[in-house]
């Protein structure tokens, strides 16, 4: 597989204008007026420009915008989080409904201060979506510290899809992740077929961090252990200094041979590029695998 690992400059194949036109900075007014948060914000998605403006879609982060934990790897800020607001289930609800969102996306930052890891909130957020709008809904969501009675909690509102990001290979858990744990995840996302065998599963990882092709098999390996229908892989890019270096950059001609090999593991629905991020293209994606 031909890698490019020059770290200095960006490969072409990289480069994206991060200009925002006017729609974009209007939805940013929008949010901040009803103090809402995106994922796509917070972690400096590539992607940011085309989702706000020519998509006009949005992955809302809940729970606030401070994390309790510290991944290598991400730009949320580590802090004590904020106390919840008990409004703001009804707040992204109605934003989704004045976004005329099909598919609304909802992740949090982890919240391992909370009793119940936040997947009460999650599940508030879920019923007053699907009050107000006929959006399907996708949650993304921490571990909740593998309490098996906290994914239930969010399994039994029934989420069109439930993701859950085991974000790289095992032997960099101790390094990117040192606050979570592989089979802890693992063991989640099995958990939500068993939960609900109907709910889509999904889970996906980045690449450019310092992983191995035989690391990376096994992986696959183990996702498809876990019955996951939907798997996303996308380059790994440097939110700040403060971050982990990007170790490769791989080519786009990669991660189409990625993509086969991950097919050849028994997993369904497959998206791999280098801009491809676990909420990319979500509503695309599910319009797909519903007409198939």
């Amino acid at each position: 597989m031909k890698i490019t690992t020059n770290k200095r400059s960006l490969p072409d194949w990289i480069k994206v204008d991060f200009k925002h036109n006017s729609e974009v900075m209007e939805l940013k007014k929008e949010l901040r007026k009803n103090k809402l948060h995106t994922v796509c914000e917070e972690a400096k998605c590539p992607n940011l420009s085309e989702c706000f403006g020519k998509k006009k879609t949005a992955t809302f982060i809940i729970m606030g915008d401070k994390c309790s934990r510290n991944c290598r790897f991400c730009s949320v800020t580590h802090q004590a989080p904020d106390f919840l607001d008990p409004d703001e289930p009804l707040k992204v609800a109605e934003m989704v409904k004045d976004l005329k969102l099909v598919h609304a996306v909802i992740t949090s930052v982890t919240r391992d201060d909370l009793p119940d890891g936040g997947s009460g909130h999650f599940a508030s957020v879920i019923r007053e979506v699907r009050k107000l709008t006929q959006a399907t809904v996708e949650v993304l969501t921490p571990d909740f510290k593998g309490i098996e009675a906290d994914r239930i909690r969010v399994s039994d509102e029934k989420p069109d899809i439930f993701n859950h990001n085991i974000e790289t290979v095992r032997e960099l858990y101790s390094k990117i992740r040192p606050e979570a744990d592989y089979d802890r995840s693992l063991s989640f996302l099995k958990g939500i077929k068993m939960d609900n065998n109907a709910i889509l599963s999904k889970s996906g990882i980045m690449v450019g961090l310092g992983e191995t092709d035989d690391q990376l098999k096994r992986l696959l390996h183990d996702l498809s252990e876990t019955g996951i229908d939907i798997f996303t892989c996308g380059q790994y890019l440097r939110p700040s200094k403060n971050n982990i270096p990007v170790e490769k950059f791989l080519t786009p001609e990669w991660f189409e041979r990625f993509t086969e090999l991950a097919r050849s593991f028994g997993i369904k629905y497959v998206y791999a590029s280098p801009f491809t991020r676990s909420s990319y293209n979500a509503a695309e994606i599910i319009s797909s695998i519903r007409k198939a």
